[in-house]
């Protein structure tokens, strides 16, 4: 049972980081943290970070919190890799308010659904019951401005991890269930040396190995990196064009001698164990752009390639606003047979 529990944590790990950020040379636990939500960034082609101007700017960069102005609450909903089964989906919710000159509060719920899966035993494939995995993450974050254009924030995040529960009568010393807590540190300057540039930075996922089996078999959590910049090419009365692109890097170092370097540490190995060549390799790059007409109907369009983790692909979204509320969608066009094909998400974004 032991075996069948290691097992089944590699691939509940595995599976959404071929979703998600399917980079770098080391393995760590958690990966659904990396799963992007917003439909309108996920028709951007995941480059969000310099923008983060709606409620999930709680995932894409807290310190855009501190520029918004009213409450909002955001929800998305999506079929995760339709392509490899039919029960897995990805929810995301996220509720801000201004706190007045202080800055912008945000809360925030992330849950992925792994689906139900079979115990076997050790020595025998003979089924022994079934279960449901699932992993989630509460966070509370923080975005405040240092001067009028630049703004720091920061997010808290409990974790939990369910993915194979303890079964009696088997040599198995620990289970598939975790939890952990991580930091996300943003930062966003408006403006930077020319009119409508923006520069964005996140560094999420920060925080102490999550255990499932047992302490020797910890497994760091998905520290990454994001740095952006976007550019609002036009901005008229009744059309608006903004350019965005990002590189994302996931910061975990190799395990050695079956360990994990510490989180602090890792930030540095992970940049530093490889020749120069192959590290630049491991960056992944999104570039996007996003139009709008009279604030009311916007499309969109992004891609995203990961060399290392052979992830390409085009995204395309669209949106449509009335009064407080929009609503978006994106699509993922991946190719025939790619796990990430005719990946939709769609999500409502509410002013309130």
């Amino acid at each position: 049972m032991k075996k069948f529990i290691s097992l089944f944590v590699a691939f509940a790990v595995a599976l959404p980081l071929t979703a998600a950020l399917a980079q770098g040379p080391g393995s760590s636990g958690v990966l659904f943290l990396l799963i992007a939500p917003g439909a309108r960034a996920a028709g951007m082609g995941e480059s969000f970070v310099s923008i983060a101007d709606d409620a999930t700017a709680t995932y894409w960069n807290p310190a855009g919190l501190a520029f918004q102005k009213s409450s909002q609450i955001s929800l998305m909903h999506s079929n995760w890799l339709p392509q490899l089964a039919s029960d897995l989906y990805y929810d995301y919710a996220t509720i801000t308010k201004p706190l007045g000159p202080v800055g912008t509060a945000g809360l925030s719920l992330t849950f992925i659904n792994l689906g139900d899966q079979i115990i076997t035993g050790e020595d025998s494939p003979v089924p022994l019951g079934s279960f449901s995995s699932f992993e989630l993450a509460v966070a509370g974050s923080f975005g405040s401005k240092l001067s009028e254009n630049s703004a720091a924030g920061v997010t808290l995040k409990f974790i939990y991890s369910n993915l194979a529960p303890q079964v009696p009568n088997t040599t198995q010393k620990g289970d598939g269930r975790a939890t952990a807590f991580a930091v996300d540190l943003g930062y966003l300057h408006k403006n930077l040396l020319i009119n409508r540039l923006n520069f964005g930075m996140n560094l999420t996922n920060l925080g102490p190995k999550i255990t499932y089996i047992d302490a020797a078999q910890a497994d760091p959590l998905p520290t990454n990196l994001r740095l952006g910049f976007s550019y609002k090419l036009l901005e008229q009365e009744f059309n608006s064009l903004v350019l965005t692109t990002e590189v994302d890097r996931l910061l975990v170092a190799p395990k050695r001698n079956g360990k994990a370097d510490p989180v602090f540490k890792a930030l540095v190995t992970s940049l530093t164990d490889e020749p120069l060549k192959n590290e630049l390799r491991h960056f992944i790059a999104n570039v996007g752009a996003e139009y709008w007409y009279n604030n009311l109907l916007a499309l969109r369009t992004g891609y995203h390639y990961d060399e290392v983790g052979k992830v390409k692909y085009i995204s395309f979204g669209a949106g449509i606003k009335y009064s407080s509320l929009r609503f978006d969608f994106g699509y993922i066009s991946a190719g025939e047979g790619h796990p990430l094909s005719d990946t939709i998400r769609g999500s409502i974004t509410i002013g309130i």
